[in-house]
Protein backbone atom coordinates (compact mmCIF):
# COMPACT_ATOMS: atom_id res chain seq x y z
CA UNK A 1 0.00 0.00 0.00
CA UNK A 2 1.34 3.42 -0.93
CA UNK A 3 1.87 5.71 2.02
CA UNK A 4 2.16 9.45 1.56
CA UNK A 5 4.56 9.91 4.46
CA UNK A 6 8.24 9.84 3.53
CA UNK A 7 10.20 7.10 5.30
CA UNK A 8 12.14 8.04 8.42
CA UNK A 9 15.81 8.12 7.43
CA UNK A 10 17.94 5.39 9.03
CA UNK A 11 21.04 5.89 11.18
CA UNK A 12 23.40 5.70 8.19
CA UNK A 13 21.42 8.29 6.23
CA UNK A 14 21.16 10.62 9.22
CA UNK A 15 24.94 10.34 9.78
CA UNK A 16 25.51 11.96 6.36
CA UNK A 17 23.40 15.03 7.09
CA UNK A 18 24.81 18.39 8.21
CA UNK A 19 24.51 18.95 11.96
CA UNK A 20 21.44 20.71 13.33
CA UNK A 21 22.31 24.06 14.93
CA UNK A 22 22.53 24.14 18.70
CA UNK A 23 21.81 26.66 21.40
CA UNK A 24 25.06 28.01 22.79
CA UNK A 25 25.78 28.42 26.49
CA UNK A 26 24.97 32.13 26.16
CA UNK A 27 21.33 31.17 25.61
CA UNK A 28 21.12 28.51 28.32
CA UNK A 29 20.23 29.42 31.90
CA UNK A 30 21.12 27.01 34.70
CA UNK A 31 18.60 27.40 37.51
CA UNK A 32 19.36 26.19 41.03
CA UNK A 33 18.24 29.00 43.36
CA UNK A 34 14.78 30.42 44.13
CA UNK A 35 15.79 33.85 42.75
CA UNK A 36 16.90 32.31 39.45
CA UNK A 37 13.72 30.22 39.31
CA UNK A 38 11.60 33.34 39.81
CA UNK A 39 13.34 35.12 36.92
CA UNK A 40 12.94 32.01 34.73
CA UNK A 41 9.20 31.85 35.49
CA UNK A 42 8.82 35.49 34.41
CA UNK A 43 10.71 34.89 31.16
CA UNK A 44 8.82 31.67 30.39
CA UNK A 45 5.47 33.38 31.00
CA UNK A 46 5.98 35.33 27.76
CA UNK A 47 5.58 32.15 25.69
CA UNK A 48 2.55 29.86 25.28
CA UNK A 49 4.57 26.86 24.04
CA UNK A 50 7.61 25.28 25.64
CA UNK A 51 9.94 22.50 24.63
CA UNK A 52 10.06 20.08 27.53
CA UNK A 53 12.31 17.27 28.70
CA UNK A 54 13.77 15.82 31.89
CA UNK A 55 16.95 13.94 32.79
CA UNK A 56 17.40 11.40 35.54
CA UNK A 57 20.56 9.90 36.92
CA UNK A 58 20.83 6.51 35.19
CA UNK A 59 20.20 3.36 37.19
CA UNK A 60 22.46 0.44 36.43
CA UNK A 61 20.96 -2.33 38.54
CA UNK A 62 17.73 -4.06 37.63
CA UNK A 63 16.07 -3.51 41.02
CA UNK A 64 17.33 0.06 41.40
CA UNK A 65 14.58 2.68 41.44
CA UNK A 66 15.32 6.07 39.91
CA UNK A 67 14.57 8.98 42.22
CA UNK A 68 14.56 11.30 39.19
CA UNK A 69 13.97 13.50 37.48
CA UNK A 70 17.05 15.34 38.66
CA UNK A 71 16.69 18.14 36.16
CA UNK A 72 13.81 19.57 34.16
CA UNK A 73 14.45 21.46 30.91
CA UNK A 74 12.11 24.00 29.36
CA UNK A 75 12.84 25.96 26.18
CA UNK A 76 11.42 28.65 23.93
CA UNK A 77 12.76 29.40 20.45
CA UNK A 78 15.20 31.90 21.98
CA UNK A 79 16.46 30.27 25.14
CA UNK A 80 16.52 27.18 27.35
CA UNK A 81 16.30 26.85 31.12
CA UNK A 82 17.81 23.86 32.92
CA UNK A 83 16.30 23.53 36.39
CA UNK A 84 18.13 21.56 39.06
CA UNK A 85 15.82 20.16 41.70
CA UNK A 86 18.02 20.08 44.82
CA UNK A 87 16.38 23.16 46.35
CA UNK A 88 12.85 22.70 47.74
CA UNK A 89 11.63 26.14 46.57
CA UNK A 90 13.08 25.52 43.13
CA UNK A 91 11.28 22.16 42.99
CA UNK A 92 7.99 23.79 44.00
CA UNK A 93 8.34 26.44 41.29
CA UNK A 94 9.09 23.84 38.62
CA UNK A 95 6.05 21.84 39.78
CA UNK A 96 3.96 24.98 39.35
CA UNK A 97 5.30 25.59 35.84
CA UNK A 98 4.55 22.02 34.77
CA UNK A 99 1.04 22.08 36.24
CA UNK A 100 0.27 25.36 34.46
CA UNK A 101 -2.74 25.07 32.17
CA UNK A 102 -2.88 26.78 28.79
CA UNK A 103 0.82 26.39 28.06
CA UNK A 104 1.82 23.54 25.75
CA UNK A 105 4.83 21.51 26.90
CA UNK A 106 6.05 19.63 23.83
CA UNK A 107 8.60 16.83 23.88
CA UNK A 108 9.53 13.29 22.86
CA UNK A 109 9.11 10.06 24.83
CA UNK A 110 7.47 11.77 27.78
CA UNK A 111 5.62 8.77 29.27
CA UNK A 112 8.35 7.95 31.80
CA UNK A 113 9.02 11.60 32.54
CA UNK A 114 5.38 12.19 33.49
CA UNK A 115 5.33 9.26 35.93
CA UNK A 116 8.55 10.41 37.58
CA UNK A 117 7.38 14.02 37.82
CA UNK A 118 4.14 13.00 39.49
CA UNK A 119 5.98 10.92 42.08
CA UNK A 120 8.79 13.45 42.71
CA UNK A 121 7.03 16.80 42.36
CA UNK A 122 3.51 15.76 43.32
CA UNK A 123 1.88 17.29 40.24
CA UNK A 124 0.37 15.99 37.04
CA UNK A 125 1.98 17.94 34.18
CA UNK A 126 -0.77 19.78 32.23
CA UNK A 127 -1.09 20.29 28.47
CA UNK A 128 1.79 17.99 27.62
CA UNK A 129 2.12 17.22 23.91
CA UNK A 130 3.93 14.01 22.97
CA UNK A 131 5.42 14.85 19.55
CA UNK A 132 5.69 11.17 18.61
CA UNK A 133 1.86 11.09 18.69
CA UNK A 134 1.68 14.00 16.23
CA UNK A 135 3.91 12.12 13.79
CA UNK A 136 1.84 8.98 14.24
CA UNK A 137 -1.28 10.95 13.34
CA UNK A 138 0.53 12.07 10.20
CA UNK A 139 1.00 8.45 9.20
CA UNK A 140 4.50 7.67 10.46
CA UNK A 141 4.47 4.13 11.77
CA UNK A 142 7.67 4.08 13.77
CA UNK A 143 8.48 5.95 16.98
CA UNK A 144 10.02 9.13 15.62
CA UNK A 145 12.17 10.51 18.42
CA UNK A 146 14.05 13.78 18.25
CA UNK A 147 16.72 12.51 15.82
CA UNK A 148 14.19 11.24 13.27
CA UNK A 149 12.05 14.37 13.57
CA UNK A 150 14.99 16.73 13.01
CA UNK A 151 16.11 14.66 10.01
CA UNK A 152 12.62 14.65 8.46
CA UNK A 153 11.71 18.29 9.11
CA UNK A 154 15.07 20.05 8.81
CA UNK A 155 17.16 17.54 6.84
CA UNK A 156 19.74 17.83 9.60
CA UNK A 157 21.48 15.52 12.06
CA UNK A 158 20.67 16.07 15.74
CA UNK A 159 23.81 15.45 17.77
CA UNK A 160 23.42 13.59 21.04
CA UNK A 161 26.48 12.83 23.15
CA UNK A 162 26.46 9.24 24.42
CA UNK A 163 28.65 10.28 27.33
CA UNK A 164 26.23 13.01 28.46
CA UNK A 165 23.23 10.67 28.14
CA UNK A 166 24.53 8.31 30.79
CA UNK A 167 26.18 10.96 32.98
CA UNK A 168 25.20 11.72 36.55
CA UNK A 169 22.35 14.22 36.35
CA UNK A 170 22.05 14.34 40.15
CA UNK A 171 25.45 16.04 40.41
CA UNK A 172 25.21 19.47 42.10
CA UNK A 173 27.67 20.76 39.48
CA UNK A 174 26.68 20.00 35.92
CA UNK A 175 29.32 20.13 33.20
CA UNK A 176 29.03 22.35 30.12
CA UNK A 177 28.50 19.21 28.04
CA UNK A 178 25.56 18.19 30.26
CA UNK A 179 24.06 21.68 30.04
CA UNK A 180 24.36 21.74 26.25
CA UNK A 181 22.87 18.26 25.96
CA UNK A 182 19.93 18.89 28.27
CA UNK A 183 19.06 22.33 26.92
CA UNK A 184 19.24 21.28 23.29
CA UNK A 185 16.92 18.31 23.84
CA UNK A 186 14.18 20.70 24.96
CA UNK A 187 15.10 23.31 22.33
CA UNK A 188 14.94 20.77 19.49
CA UNK A 189 11.46 19.79 20.71
CA UNK A 190 10.16 23.37 20.48
CA UNK A 191 11.80 23.79 17.04
CA UNK A 192 10.02 20.62 15.85
CA UNK A 193 6.74 21.82 17.40
CA UNK A 194 6.89 25.09 15.41
CA UNK A 195 8.10 23.37 12.22
CA UNK A 196 5.01 21.15 12.37
CA UNK A 197 2.94 24.35 12.30
CA UNK A 198 1.52 23.76 15.77
CA UNK A 199 2.67 27.03 17.32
Amino acid sequence: MHSSTPPIPGKEQIALLDPFERLGLDRIALIHSPAQAEKACEELAASAHWGFDTESKPTFRKDEQSDGPHIVQLATLDKAWVFQLHDATCRAMVAELLALRGVTKAGFGLGDDRKRITSKLGVEPADVLELNTVFRQQGYRKEMGVKGAVAVLFNRRFIKSKKATTSNWANPRLTEAQLMYAANDAWAAIRVFHALGLG
